[in-house]
């Protein structure tokens, strides 16, 4: 970060000419990951507007030149979509407001301040994001298919893309919260540092998700399976379970897989109307978190897991699932994907793994220390570059054909 100071100074001048240059200089430079414990050292013993400012107008440039960077390797036909180069140009015009104050004197009131609203400007630009991209890929699909090569890429660019999304907003909250407002402390949550609840209860937010999903499925379906949870703390048995964490982030986690839980549960056991409850184990070790959730909704075969979490395959047009304000990403298939990179995004993970005819499980797991928890960020460099240029090769492996070969032509001959 020294060395991205002292060639700042050297850098073009921000204007609507040289942004692709600006966009060009900062790309050369890696994102700097957090951890979880900086996030929350800073907000508490260093909490400082004019550290933040000094930081984000460096680091922000840095994390969306990288993303920019790669967006331009998507097949051209993908790049011409409208909703693709809607998104495009909301990461230009945030590129472009951030870094016009590079040379802004962070001693000065009025640039902290004009740096604090124009966050909350790039923030709120960027809350529909998620949904305006996976429209872009229903365009995409909808005009041209979905080839092999186009898939493999497309699936590669957008877990990276909603990694990058995930720790940039993740930085504008954690400024927006701590500075963007005349109260310090959120009166909803006054033990939060920013986005951080520093002792998040676990077994509550699992049950938070659980009370909003089951409302979601009782209204679609007219029932909804009950709820069967146990924790263990084999760091400290029989005390509550508490990791530092950004409780929005589990939330979506555990509330998209009540929803895949309860929706399985219901349809399978529609003629009976006698639905088994999702059950949900939570543990704490040394080192990891663990959820559970456990559904008998008749499971899903080996092939169609890893479709899952593809975005190519499972995007629609239409929503299955209840539609309202609680579930933006509905019809889009992206609830999972983008569960799994909340979980990747602190170096945890989510996992299914299915009994095809019996039932589901998902595991999310989670860093238990917050030295450990720190950002997965995807980076701008040559290898990136040769995988989108790399063209699907033949499979080393036989593929079985459709239809058995008649043995009986081997036998004759």
């Amino acid at each position: 970060m020294r060395l991205l100071r002292v060639l700042m100074r050297s850098a073009p001048l921000t204007s609507s000419n040289s942004t692709h240059s600006l966009v060009d200089f900062y790309s050369k430079f890696s994102p700097s990951p957090l951890s979880m414990k900086q996030f929350l050292d800073f907000g508490t013993v260093n909490a400082c507007e004019k550290t933040s400012f000094i930081f984000l107008r460096q680091e922000l440039p840095v994390r969306l030149a990288n993303i920019m960077k790669e967006i331009n390797l998507l097949p051209d036909n993908l790049l011409k979509m409208p909703s693709i180069k809607l998104v495009e140009s909301w990461y230009s015009q945030s590129f472009q407001e951030i870094t016009d104050f590079k040379d802004r004197n962070p001693d000065e009131p009025e640039s902290i301040r004009d740096f604090t609203d124009t966050v909350i400007t790039v923030r709120n630009r960027h809350n529909d994001v998620v949904p305006t991209m996976a429209q872009g890929v229903v365009e995409y699909k909808d005009s041209f298919g979905a080839d092999p090569v186009t898939s493999q890429n497309v699936q590669y660019f957008l877990d990276r893309f909603f990694m990058s999304r995930i720790s940039i907003r993740m930085l504008l909250n954690q400024h927006t919260l701590l500075f963007g407002g005349k109260m310090k402390v959120n009166p909803a949550h006054p033990k939060y540092i920013g986005s951080i609840d520093p002792a998040c209860n676990v077994v509550e937010v699992i049950k938070d998700g659980y009370e909003n999903a089951k409302h979601l499925c009782d209204l679609y379906y007219m029932h909804s399976p009950q709820l069967e949870l146990t924790e263990f703390n084999a760091e400290n048995p029989g005390q509550t379970i508490q990791v530092v964490y950004v409780p929005s982030h589990l939330y979506h986690m555990v509330f998209e897989l009540f929803k895949n839980a309860m929706r399985a549960t219901i349809e399978f056991y529609a003629e009976s109307g006698n639905y088994p409850p999702v059950k949900v184990h939570v543990a704490l070790g040394n080192e990891d978190l663990t959820i559970r959730m456990s559904d008998l909704g008749g499971g899903v075969p080996l092939r169609k897991i890893d479709r899952l979490f593809n975005y190519m395959y499972s995007t629609a047009p239409l929503p299955r699932f209840e539609t309202s304000r609680a579930t933006p990403l509905a019809g889009f298939g992206y609830g999972l994907p983008i569960s799994r990179l909340y979980a990747q995004y602190f170096q945890g993970d989510l996992k299914l793994y299915s009994l095809e005819g019996y039932g589901t499980d998902a595991a999310i797991y989670i860093k238990a220390l917050s030295t450990d928890s720190v950002e997965r960020l995807p980076v701008y460099n040559k290898s990136v570059w040769k995988h989108y240029k790399t063209n699907q090769e033949a499979d080393d492996w036989c593929v079985p054909s459709s239809e058995p070969k008649d043995m009986t032509t081997y036998r004759s001959s």
